[in-house]
């Protein structure tokens, strides 16, 4: 099979819908259709012809995106959400015999995409839970090869939340240069807007360096995952061109009715982001609360950025207590991010705190307690 099955694509594909506590999402609350018709817009909708977009995307979207990065409108490409984007990018940096190399856990499709081009070439280079998901440079650049072209992360990383400091992608891309000189680094920079409260917003790498390509979408920060709307972003014209073409060659152009409400969208940025950011630091803060309160059982990451983090079930759950603690979720309707989808361990699980109200989020980590201590029974006398 080409493209590796993974359960995550049970967060999409569940005929009977949602469950009531939804955790394993990593989305905040998804924006209605009727607040994007109420902005005011270049053209009325119900006007918007229905033939082919450009190839590149709207020129008065990918503007919009250019000031928001500090670049040209022509170094953008608008691909059909960030996953087009990944793909396309690996597609065409990556030739036969070449290698990429990227870190685990990681969103699954993210791996596939690189997996799909360059199949056992693809170096990995682990960021675990005990140091807190950082990278490590010695290994990252005993990952690195005359071979390598594409050095793909996340940063805020899925599924754990914690990102790339600027010192360490410089150091990253210092170690390429020296390694890997024709390897270009690609940076998923999908949550990178999504900081907690009144905490700074890192600045997008796309300025570190003429090798960096900078790809996110509307699907994290702005609510708008049911628009496909991602794009890459690299100064490197070659590669902009090739991205054109490849994106002409999949999928021709994006659904102008996509691009069209992504100008709405874009044209409330500033408010959408702020009321967001205001939700994200009280759900970190729930979720701050409940791991502290359940310290005996469970430990977790603090995140950066997003709407997700990393948890982890303490040495003693063994294989039949992490049964016990999943099953029992499935009896309480809440659903989690199982540790697994992103090449952790079973005792891991990525828990998402942007999707709910911040009570309906109170009582699905309560659900969560009731799970844990029903899977260890000495945990749940203890309690009593």
């Amino acid at each position: 099979m080409r493209f590796p099955e993974n359960e995550i694509i049970s967060l999409v594909e569940s005929a009977a819908g949602a469950p009531r506590y939804d955790l394993g999402e990593s989305v905040g609350p998804d924006l209605r259709l009727s607040a994007l018709l109420q902005v005011p817009g270049p053209a009325r909708l119900d006007e918007l012809s229905l033939g082919y977009g450009t190839a590149a995307g709207d020129v008065r979207l990918r503007q919009a995106l250019a000031e928001a990065h500090g670049v040209a409108a022509d170094d953008v490409v608008l691909t059909v959400g960030g996953m087009h984007a990944l793909f396309l990018v690996a597609f065409i940096v990556c030739g036969e015999g070449d290698e990429a190399v990227t870190t685990s856990p990681a969103f699954p499709l993210a791996r596939s995409a690189l997996e799909v081009v360059v199949g056992r070439n693809l170096r990995t280079v682990a960021t675990s839970f005990d140091r807190g998901y950082r990278l490590d440079p010695d290994e990252f650049r005993a990952a690195l090869s005359p071979r390598t072209r594409l050095v793909s992360l996340a940063s805020p990383q899925n599924p754990s939340g914690v990102a790339f400091s600027a010192p360490v992608l410089r150091d990253v891309l210092a170690a390429m240069q020296e390694r890997c000189p024709r390897a270009h680094l690609l940076l998923d920079e999908t949550y990178r807007e999504a900081a907690f409260g009144d905490d700074p917003v890192a600045p997008s790498a796309i300025d570190l360096g003429p090798k960096v390509i900078s790809v996110a979408s509307l699907s994290k920060c702005h609510g708008a995952p049911g628009l496909r709307l991602g794009w890459a972003i690299t100064r490197d014209r070659a590669l902009r061109r090739q991205l054109v073409v490849g994106k002409f060659s999949t999928v021709i152009s994006c659904s102008p009715v996509d691009e069209a409400l992504a100008l709405r969208v874009l044209a409330q940025r500033d408010e959408i982001i702020a009321a967001r950011r205001v939700h994200l630091a009280q759900g970190l803060s729930e979720v701050a609360g409940w791991v502290e309160r359940n310290g005996d059982l469970i430990e977790w990451v603090r995140p950066d950025a997003g709407a997700l983090c990393c948890v982890r079930l303490k040495p003693g759950f063994d294989d039949d207590a992490v049964a016990r603690f999943h099953e029992a979720l499935a009896r309480a309707g809440v659903r989690i991010g199982h540790g697994t989808w992103f090449g952790e361990t079973a005792r891991t699980f990525r828990l998402g705190f942007g999707l709910m109200t911040r009570p309906d989020l109170a009582v699905a980590l309560e659900n969560v307690t009731l799970a844990l201590r029903r899977a260890l029974p000495h945990a749940l006398a203890s309690a009593h």
